[in-house]
């Protein structure tokens, strides 16, 4: 038998070919592309050392997430209408590269998983020349604003 290699950051599981999804839920329903958003570092966003804040790196990321669930139809104003939306749990973020003033670069956005009332989340930033700066994983629910608890994802937010 062949050495098994763990597969690469970026991969995606996909359910086997044929299979019957109902017997594979954490299949049902994820978010089929990868969300790209350009971005230009910008002096403001740099810290004493010349280089992106850390603190930064989230605000970016969490400005490509609004873009993302907006543009899909979940924006604030449905959030305020609904009283759902969108609750980080957990982020585990890891620093590969530097990202300096006027540097280009890409945040991709892509679900990984949904069970229940917990999906998964990866967001990167990738320079442009192909190589990830950062690389963050969300643990996120569906909260409801007015139980102030975490529900089942609604067929609008699903």
């Amino acid at each position: 038998m062949g050495e098994r290699f763990p597969p690469p950051a970026n991969w995606i599981p996909r359910p086997p070919t044929g299979a019957n999804l109902p017997m594979f839920p954490m299949y049902r329903r994820c978010m089929s592309y990868i969300h790209e958003k350009p971005i230009l570092i910008s002096e403001s966003h740099l810290d004493s050392f010349g280089h992106l804040n850390h603190a930064r790196y989230f605000e970016l990321l969490e400005q490509a997430r609004w873009d993302l669930i907006t543009e899909r139809g979940f924006g604030m104003d449905v959030i305020r209408r609904t009283k759902t939306g969108p609750i980080i749990l957990e982020v585990t973020m890891k620093y590969m590269r530097e990202l300096g003033p006027r540097e280009p670069v890409v945040i991709r956005s892509e679900m990984v998983s949904y069970e229940g009332k917990v999906g998964t989340f990866r967001q990167q930033i990738v320079k442009a020349g192909g190589t990830v700066a950062c690389e963050a994983t969300f643990m996120f629910g569906l909260f409801d604003l007015e139980r102030r608890k975490l529900i089942d994802p609604t067929p609008e937010w699903r």
